[in-house]
């Protein structure tokens, strides 16, 4: 509804997928019409109290121009440790911190049999649908509403076993580790697929908390885990894992976070089903403008990237020193004209 070109975008986004380009890289730039109200989330979301955080975000879509191939998203979600939650841990909520995690619940007795999917009334995941399901019959036509955060494979382990345990587990059990794992990969495409059903996705399309829209069916996977383990231990649990969620999909981006998973990188970008990787350097490194030398490589490697941290004028200054075809840039502009003036920019100096 608060947006007039949405069959361009599509388009847009057909060829993005496809490493193609129309007439410029895609952009996603959002401007706020008035000043973007709070939205309580946290303190509303744990109390279940879903209605007063879909009425401000309804308020701030109102209030947002979205240019280029921005469009409305809201997210439902618990937070990052959501999936490990499905498991049967219990979600904390810090309204405080502004944060939610999730306290390990499995002893060193843990095995391929711990692992239980709980649906039942009540658990988190019920809850979860149910505020999907909420806030799609809530936003109809106004916004779209993403995909989960996916914390699946190794770190919905990490979230029932804890960082540290897991670690030793790797060193003095590693084949109850793989056995575990391989119970819980089939949960994954149940969940994006229950997702997709609550949030009718089917009909709407996709977009994951990476607004990279799709037709088809969308999600964005990752393994923060892996920062913590060799190269050895990721070709061995992590990157069968990566392929197998993958392949589930019809498009993904992978969430590449931090310098120390590095070391990883010629087996994510060796991958075939992941389209797109988001490089997010980590805190106190540079941010990604400063690792051209990187994202060239990824680009090489025949990956698309979807750049988050570059103002209007970072953009305009270097998009060329990278191939336009399968890269989207998102940023926010001061107002509608300074975005309107980027778009035609870009265009323009193609």
């Amino acid at each position: 509804m608060y947006i007039d070109d949405f069959e361009r975008k599509q388009k847009y986004y057909d060829a993005f997928w496809q490493k193609e380009i129309i007439d410029r890289p895609l952009i996603s730039v959002k401007a706020a019409k008035k000043p973007l109200i709070p939205v309580d989330y946290l303190e509303n979301v744990e109390k279940g109290n879903y209605l007063p955080v879909l009425e401000k975000t309804l308020v701030n879509v109102e209030n947002t121009w979205f240019g280029g191939e921005s469009l409305p998203l809201f997210d439902c979600t618990f937070g990052p440790d959501q999936f490990g939650s499905f498991l049967g841990g219990k979600i904390k909520f810090s309204i405080e911190r502004e944060t939610t995690w999730l306290e390990s619940f499995w002893d060193d007795d843990y095995s391929e049999d711990s692992v239980h999917f709980d649906t039942s009334k009540g658990s988190s995941f019920d809850r979860l649908m149910d505020f999907i399901k909420t806030s799609t019959e809530f936003a109809g036509k106004r916004f779209f509403i993403g995909m989960l955060d996916l914390h699946s494979n190794m770190d919905a382990i990490m979230a029932a076993r804890g960082s540290q345990n897991l670690c030793m587990d790797l060193i003095e059990d590693p084949d109850k580790v793989e056995r575990v794992l391989r119970k819980i990969l089939p949960l994954f495409p149940k969940v994006v697929d229950s997702v997709s059903e609550a949030g009718n996705m089917e009909q709407n399309g996709y977009l994951g908390w990476i607004p990279t829209y799709s037709r088809e069916k969308f999600a964005v996977i990752q393994c923060d885990f892996s920062i913590m383990i060799s190269p050895e231990m990721t070709r061995r649990f992590v990157v069968p894992a990566l392929e197998y969620e993958a392949s589930c999909l019809k498009h993904c981006v992978y969430h590449y976070d931090g310098v120390g998973a590095l070391s990883h990188l010629d087996e994510i970008l060796a991958i075939k089903d992941i389209d797109v990787i988001q490089w997010v350097p980590g805190a106190g490194q540079p941010r990604t403008i400063e690792w051209m030398d990187l994202l060239k490589k990824i680009q090489k490697s025949g990956k698309g990237l979807w750049i988050y941290d570059w103002t209007v004028q970072e953009i305009k200054d270097h998009f060329k020193e990278l191939d336009p075809g399968g890269v989207l840039y998102e940023t926010w502009a001061g107002s509608r004209e300074e975005g309107e003036e980027l778009l035609e920019y870009v265009k323009r100096n193609m």
